[in-house]
């Protein structure tokens, strides 16, 4: 239908709220000072910084030397892995088989420096073991990286308690929480994290801006030098407007964290139980420890990409996965990590919803979704029976 427009991707990133292009535009063309200069302008600036990073500490819950900005999740999380790694006299790295690329490539690149990396499986429902971790541990363990929620099928890990795990064997934890923002608490005392990676785009703020908290007293080797911006461990001037920004579209999220959920929630189900009308059709990830906003289904006998071309078409935008990695053709590694096959994998969709998003918008996705799934069925050559799928 021309001129409809239903945005079903905020996974791979949201509109930035008006409130927060507002706190932003001063910081453009009238306070446009480097931080680091000695004049009116720059002391502005400076300010400006220093006020945000006071905002996402407090956020956090954490002194405000202990937040880094980045100019991205992925760099926050590559600063927190190589940083600490290179800084590091042990060589043992535990993940999990769900991490975004950006932690997995990060380690796959360690381990061409001699670090060992363990890859711990995630159970059916997308869930990670605590004891599958507390046996994976070795004398030489440094670091363990999980991912707070999932960026496909939105299930969301026990931090909590793998975090008293890591704290109880004196093993050092960081956690990718870009996806929790908008639903979770950021609280890195409660959850016992020593590391946080946090991305702009993900909760209604500017993209090209994240951050990293880093618990007092850890060390890390940084990855850009010049100079010495953040404490010397992210080298180049700071962008004001995105920083500003951040903190604002930060701010707006945890306080509205509850009412966001209620809403998403209700919404993601109704949108869940209508999907589930057409035959053959899996949920992936968990029913219940799964992000608000996060519907990610399998229609069995179809290619993901051509139930997206249909979806365009009629102004519906969703994924079939991470959008880092949207123009690969490859099988998403996290429903492969949840046992599914290829070719379940390669039909599976994610509609991942808003605090924009519509009952109308589910309304009529519920509505067209049926016909787009019926017509590609009817002229699709790959049949897999539901008793193969896990």
């Amino acid at each position: 239908m021309k001129n409809k427009l239903i945005y079903l991707d905020n996974a791979a990133t949201t509109p930035v709220d008006k409130r927060v292009v507002k706190t932003m535009e001063d910081y453009y063309s009238r306070n446009f000072g480097n931080a680091g200069s000695m004049h009116n302008l720059g002391l502005i600036a400076d300010n400006a910084l220093n006020s945000a990073r006071e905002k996402v500490a407090n956020i956090l819950n954490c002194k405000k030397e202990e937040i880094i900005f980045t100019g991205s999740g992925t760099e926050s999380i590559n600063l927190a892995l190589k940083g600490l790694a290179r800084k590091s006299k042990g060589k043992h790295i535990i993940t999990t088989s769900i991490e975004h690329h950006a932690v997995l490539d990060s380690l796959n690149s360690l381990k061409k420096e001699g670090f060992e990396i363990t890859i711990i499986p995630v159970e059916k429902n997308g869930i990670v073991s605590i004891n599958k971790i507390k046996s994976a541990i070795k004398k030489n363990t440094i670091l363990l990286s999980v991912i707070y929620a999932n960026n496909e099928i939105g299930t969301i890990q026990p931090i909590k308690e793998i975090g008293k795990l890591a704290k109880s064997k004196k093993i050092l934890f960081h956690v990718d929480a870009c996806q929790a923002v908008n639903s979770e608490t950021l609280n890195v005392k409660t959850l016992n994290v020593d590391l946080m990676s946090l991305n702009s785009s993900k909760n209604y703020g500017p993209k090209g801006v994240g951050c990293l908290y880093k618990r007092k007293g850890i060390q890390l080797e940084p990855l850009i030098h010049g100079g010495r911006q953040e404490f010397g461990l992210r080298s180049g001037t700071e962008n004001i407007p995105g920083i500003v920004g951040f903190a604002r579209a930060l701010e707006i999220a945890q306080k509205n964290k509850k009412e966001y959920s209620k809403k998403l929630i209700k919404l993601r189900d109704e949108l869940i139980k209508g999907l589930f009308k057409i035959n053959k059709t899996i949920l992936n990830g968990d029913k219940k420890k799964r992000l608000p906003n996060n519907v990610n289904i399998t229609f069995l006998d179809i290619e993901g990409e051509s139930i997206l071309l249909k979806l365009n078409e009629l102004g519906i935008y969703a994924s079939t996965g991470s959008a880092c990695t949207s123009k690969s053709l490859d099988a998403s590694h996290v429903i492969l990590a949840i046992g599914q096959s290829e070719k379940v994998a390669h039909g599976s969709i994610r509609f991942s919803l808003g605090k924009y998003t519509k009952k109308s918008d589910i309304n009529y996705v519920i509505k067209e979704m049926p016909k787009i799934i019926n017509w590609l069925r009817d002229i699709s050559p790959v049949e897999v029976k539901l008793e193969e799928t896990k």
